[in-house]
């Protein structure tokens, strides 16, 4: 192999994608998203944190679990390392867009946005032609102050 071509395999992304139904569990998300996570390792030599191996699974769990609550049909979970973090991306029909509830210490449950907008480096939410899309970024190096979110590149 050419150095040239080894330099091309070296700058292709890094991406998974899969589709979910209704009738398929939000484990078999976390799964996935374990499976993409251990892969960086093993495969692509990339460092993942425990922190960011936790935080990638609880993402994934949280926004998928929101897809399967309030939108009808499927859902497609993408993950993809961008620029040293993992880009989670989870496009759904309900075109209603999320919004944080306020902050209320009795309230059980629909604390999903806000978790994932604790511990993501960014959470965006737009509507699509078809549905909406909402993909949140998760750094993989840990921060040596401790920041939950890991060190920002």
């Amino acid at each position: 192999m050419h150095e040239d071509e080894y330099e091309s395999l070296v700058s292709r992304p890094i991406l998974s994608a899969v589709a979910f139904d209704c009738s398929e569990s939000i484990a078999a998300a976390r799964h996935f998203a374990r499976g993409f996570m251990t892969e960086l390792q093993a495969v692509h030599g990339i460092p993942v944190s425990e922190r960011a191996m936790g935080l990638v699974q609880l993402v994934v769990s949280e926004l998928v679990t929101n897809t399967h609550k309030y939108a009808p049909g499927p859902c497609l979970l993408d993950l993809e390392v961008v620029d040293g973090a993992v880009e989670i991306s989870v496009w759904d029909t309900e075109g209603t867009l999320p919004a944080a509830s306020p902050v209320d210490p009795g309230r059980v449950g629909q604390h999903g946005l806000e978790i994932a907008m604790a511990v993501c480096r960014s959470l965006e939410v737009r509507r699509e032609p078809v549905g909406k899309r909402v993909k949140a970024a998760i750094v993989l190096a840990d921060d040596p102050g401790g920041n939950p979110v890991g060190r920002l590149m």
